[in-house]
């Protein structure tokens, strides 16, 4: 980890951090984190050890849940995971998110996953839920690309998160299905949702949510771990929005959406004609389909979509 961040990853608790370092450094250095990756779907030697062990920073398997009116905790400017399905709105805070990036839920009777990486700034929520399996995930204590690799508890499979896949163990290369996660303000979410739910920060766990530990990296032009493909087109912390559509992707950095005169437009990718709806205000776009519903898209530091997406397409606001 690089001695430019004074970040905690396992965050409150500086004597825990050193202890969980200490007992897990060989151990997580030399055999993964305990994770086999000799057959994984990318090169081995690019998955690396994030600075805790497995589950080091806890993920939340029974989340407690506030009415909107009683999360006073959370401002109107800051940002949250807001989930609609099956009938239920819930928003996850990016604050409490940033120390346990993984929470297990249910919306009705579909299990969920929602998950967000802070060195990527990426949120992203999936149904894990299928006729052979039922998934709950950890945090794995290893990134890829600067991302967050989960695992599954019941086969202990690697799963990329921008990748939306299993990458080794005995479900890899199997895709998990992602859903629309809205990446945007408390206030948007809420205005869009008056009776949504709130992730409560009675989560089980003695950290504070007051602040994020991240404001110094999210500043900076620097990444702490090592990504496969740069590119200096943009920034590396640019916020974009990227979207998979078959095998086209493509990216729409907001320093073209800012300077873009309209704020609903269409757009061609892989030849779907799709709407793009930008919120300046909120920081926050998405994308809709030819039948009107929402497609599963993400918003994320341009360093890791590139990354991930070295062919992407890209929008440049000149071009219309």
């Amino acid at each position: 980890m690089s001695r430019k961040f004074r970040i905690n990853r396992n965050f409150d608790t500086a004597v825990g951090t050193v202890a969980l370092l200490l007992a897990g450094s060989l151990w997580a250095a030399d055999e993964k984190n305990g994770f086999d990756v000799s057959d994984a779907v990318v090169p081995a030697d690019e998955i690396i050890w994030g600075g805790v062990p497995r589950d080091g920073i806890p993920p939340i398997h029974n989340p407690k849940f506030l009415d909107a009116d009683d999360a006073d905790f959370v401002r109107d400017r800051d940002r949250v995971l807001g989930v609609f399905r099956n009938g239920f709105a819930k928003a996850y805070p990016i604050r409490i998110m940033e120390r346990h990036e993984v929470v297990n839920d249910t919306f009705g009777d579909e299990t969920i996953v929602v998950t967000y990486c802070p060195l990527c700034f990426s949120g992203m929520a999936f149904t894990v839920q299928n006729e052979h399996f039922d998934l709950k995930f950890g945090v794995s204590g290893l990134l890829f690309n600067s991302d967050v690799l989960l695992y599954d508890y019941q086969t202990g499979s690697l799963w990329s998160q921008i990748r939306s896949q299993a990458i080794s163990g005995p479900l890899k290369s199997i895709l998990i299905p992602a859903i629309p996660a809205a990446h945007t303000t408390w206030r948007d979410w809420k205005n869009r949702y008056p009776d949504t739910q709130v992730l409560s920060t009675d989560t089980g766990f003695g950290f504070r949510y007051r602040s994020s530990p991240y404001r110094e990296y999210e500043r900076s032009r620097d990444l702490m771990f090592p990504v496969r493909n740069r590119s200096r087109d943009y920034r590396n912390k640019e916020r974009v929005l990227g979207i998979k559509f078959g095998n086209v992707q493509k990216a729409y950095p907001f320093k073209e959406l800012r300077k873009y005169d309209m704020t609903t437009f269409s757009d061609s990718i892989g030849g779907n004609t799709v709407t793009i709806e930008w919120f300046e205000d909120d920081d926050y776009a998405r994308v809709i389909d030819d039948d009107g519903e929402e497609i599963a898209t993400v918003i994320v530091y341009w360093f890791a979509w590139y990354a991930f997406h070295p062919e992407t397409e890209v929008f440049v606001a000149e071009s219309g």
